[in-house]
């Protein structure tokens, strides 16, 4: 029986040797836990002239916000949540409401922003003889979702699209990676080294010539690029399992009709500008 309590004893202490080393290591934080999420759903036709009838200008309006409702404890979760509806909603006015009222509230924005319009609409009409100038047919549209998410990070997408006048809409993407150990956002800075600018621009720059097939950085102005210098880190980006992943949207550096330019860089081809006790140093670089 002792011999019996003494191996026990001794798999139970390297099982918990085990458990630590691989917090130190990255593989575990000790404070992972699941995130439960929500979403709301809204869609609505916001007449501009407070009239219902469907022959008039309106606005088309689709909300799809997912947000935590359940992440370690209240205060871990209402954190998260503040994030969330900060990157979503785009103002810190929105920080204290739940989100039903929040989606509320930015929907009542909108519509204000839009009926504020009518007399323009009015103004044109009368000059265009008493046609309906069609361009205050507006739409917007907006979404979020999980792009990537472990035990110590989580990334995801807003997208946005919207039409308000002009020879077409637009569309944009933006993203948000928290560290969810600290719970606080994550920027370039907290990434790479003191210096890092030049290098990660001509790793970027790499990336899109192979993606765009291009053999010397100004074939890429070939390809419908406005100019080279444009193409630098942005702070749009997600983080994956296997590298940094940017985006540029409309006209960033690029026309309208060649959309949202992505381009993804490894880790591995960053080793030398990431921070050491990065997240991405500590979670994803595999040691040679």
């Amino acid at each position: 029986m002792r011999t019996k309590n003494v191996i026990i004893t001794i798999l139970i202490t390297l099982l918990s040797f085990a458990f630590l080393s691989s917090c130190k290591n990255g593989k575990g934080t000790g404070k992972s836990a699941e995130i439960v999420y929500d979403s709301i759903f809204l869609q609505r036709d916001i007449p501009l002239l407070h009239d219902n009838d469907t022959t008039l200008p309106h606005a088309d309006v689709n909300i799809s916000f997912t947000y935590p409702v359940k992440f370690r404890d209240d205060v871990s979760t209402a954190r998260l949540q503040q994030i969330f509806k900060g990157t979503f909603f785009g103002s810190t006015e929105f920080d204290s409401m739940t989100p039903n009222d929040a989606v509320e509230q930015y929907l009542k924005e909108y519509t204000a922003r839009y009926q504020s319009l009518s007399n323009m609409y009015y103004e044109d009409k009368s000059r265009l003889d008493g046609k309906p100038p069609v361009w205050y047919w507006y739409y917007m549209n907006t979404s979020n979702k999980i792009l990537f998410q472990n035990d110590s990070l989580l990334s995801y997408a807003v997208e946005y699209s919207d039409y308000e006048g002009g020879a077409h809409g637009s569309y944009r993407i933006t993203y948000t990676n928290i560290d969810l150990n600290e719970l606080v956002t994550l920027s370039e800075e907290d990434l790479f080294v003191p210096g890092y600018y030049k290098e990660l621009t001509d790793k970027i720059l790499q990336s899109l010539m192979k993606e765009y097939d291009a053999e010397i950085p100004d074939s890429l102005l070939m390809r419908g690029f406005f100019t080279i210098e444009d193409i630098v880190p942005n702070d749009n980006f997600w983080l994956s399992a296997e590298g940094i992943n940017y985006s540029y949207n409309q006209y960033e550096i690029a026309p309208y009709s060649m959309g949202v330019i992505d381009v993804t860089v490894p880790y591995s081809e960053l080793k030398n500008i990431l921070l050491p006790e990065s997240i991405v140093s500590r979670y994803f670089l595999i040691e040679e």
